[in-house]
């Protein structure tokens, strides 16, 4: 039912505005008539409040209206281009929606969370209007995009990541190029993971079985291939009297905390956030927190991603040094995640390279490939056990893979990517000794070994 404003408000003579119009024109009375009002009166709440109010009496004066919405609607809409997000809001906000992406002011797509990319219909008005709603949207953690800093990335809430890029980096007639990343804390069972065919029951009974009795473990994979979910379920496989500690980079994306009914903590967890400063002095990055870290006496340390020289050399020192610790690095291939670690520490640190790869083999005896296939769905595509690194070769053992038999397409377009899980051989003896010296039963360890004696592989 319309309210009396849609009712009796609309005159039947008058010339039919466009939605653009309207806020043109109501853009322009507040700024000539109560900018003083809104920067002078009150706190940022208060302002808000009436520029809404503002906002509402004008286009009932005027009698403005838009089809399919009411009054009501028109106001906060025009308010949310005005002085909000305009239409991010409820693309960020949506469920369902893992990244909203704005290539150009009149071109926006969103990522859903079955890794399908939509175009939306909503587009800002001009290029200025992208810039101007993207400031106010990094306004709101403190960051600051112009000429002299023209490339930025934030922080919104405590699961959401933003990238901007504006001119000169772009082009002038782009407006903005940004790219907001949702990550949703939602629990990820076991059932989930292996209903939606990303691994198979023994494959993820061997990686809890991991961090459950001392074995490191690497996620390997590209943005969007599955790396926080994996890591999300396997640090909530975390026994409840093992004491869990996160370490993360500026928004959480782990929600690990268990609760009784009455809301106490049943298990021993502690979520920690980097926080990045102007003056390097003040800044604490995953190295900082590390370090902090390992005098709480922590039985598992969740890195959330291995990103500078830093952290990939002082985070395998803590697994070397007796911590369980699960990580994600951006890696193409399982073998190829060892060499990688390798070239993150060479940025910083003047070491060999057979020397750093041994760091990095011993630190992180499972490497744990995820990728994601062209219909959406999200693998974890080998399970690799690194043994040594000699004479510039790595040896390797693959103990799980995932084989792609066929790609098909359908009338509609739609993809169907066809494969299955195969168990490719055992763990070693000094893994196995490894695990029983840490309290693995011999007969949880059984299903782990190989019918016979697998081969070493080398790699690059």
């Amino acid at each position: 039912m319309q309210s009396l404003n849609d009712m009796f408000f609309t005159s039947a003579g008058q010339e039919v505005l466009t939605y653009d119009q309207i806020l043109e024109d109501v853009q322009k009375y507040c700024t000539m008539k109560h900018a003083d009002k809104l920067t002078t009166e009150g706190s940022q709440e208060e302002a808000r409040m009436l520029l809404k109010e503002f906002v509402l009496q004008y286009i009932i004066s005027k009698s403005y209206h838009i089809d399919g919405m009411t009054t009501e609607e028109l106001k906060d809409s025009l308010f949310e281009d005005m002085a909000g997000i305009s239409f991010l809001k409820k693309w960020i906000y949506k469920p369902g929606i893992e990244e909203v992406n704005i290539n150009a002011f009149d071109d926006i797509e969103v990522i859903m969370s079955g890794g399908r990319s939509m175009k939306i219909p909503d587009r800002f008005q001009s290029p200025q209007h992208a810039v101007d709603v993207t400031r106010r949207l990094l306004n709101t953690c403190g960051m600051v995009i112009d000429d002299t800093m023209p490339s930025v990335i934030g922080f919104l809430d405590k699961n959401i990541r933003i990238s901007v890029d504006k001119t000169p980096i772009v082009d002038a007639e782009v407006g903005i190029n940004a790219s907001i990343r949702i990550v949703n804390q939602q629990s990820v069972s076991k059932e989930k993971l292996i209903d939606s065919g990303s691994a198979t029951e023994e494959m993820l009974d061997f990686l809890t079985c991991c961090i459950r009795y001392g074995v490191s473990v690497c996620i390997a994979g590209s943005t969007g291939s599955g790396k926080t979910t994996v890591m999300s379920w396997l640090l909530s496989m975390v026994p409840d009297n093992r004491r869990l500690i996160t370490i993360e980079e500026g928004s959480r994306e782990f929600d690990l905390i268990k609760r009784d009914e009455n809301g106490h903590a049943i298990n021993s967890v502690v979520h920690l956030l980097t926080r990045p400063h102007e003056n390097p002095a003040l800044d604490i990055d995953q190295d900082v927190l590390l370090e902090r870290v390992l005098r709480k006496h922590p039985d598992v340390i969740g890195v959330g991603e291995m990103r500078s020289a830093k952290e990939a050399l002082s985070v395998a020192e803590s697994s070397r040094t007796g911590h369980t610790v699960v990580t994600t690095i951006h890696s193409n291939s399982s073998e190829s995640t060892y060499r990688r670690m390798m070239t993150l520490a060479k940025r910083k640190y003047n070491m060999a390279d057979d020397i750093l790869m041994q760091i990095m083999v011993e630190a992180y005896p499972i490497v744990v490939f995820t990728k994601q296939l062209e219909d959406g769905s999200r693998k974890i595509m080998q399970i690799i056990e690194g043994e040594d690194y000699r004479n510039g070769k790595l040896y390797y053992r693959p103990l799980y893979q995932y084989d792609v038999e066929d790609n098909r397409t359908d009338g509609n377009g739609k993809i169907t990517v066809l494969g299955s899980h195969q168990k490719l051989g055992g763990i070693s003896e000094p893994l196995k000794k490894r695990m029983l010296d840490n309290g693995i039963p011999a007969g949880k360890l059984k299903r782990f070994l190989a019918q016979e004696t697998a081969g070493r592989k080398g790699g690059a």
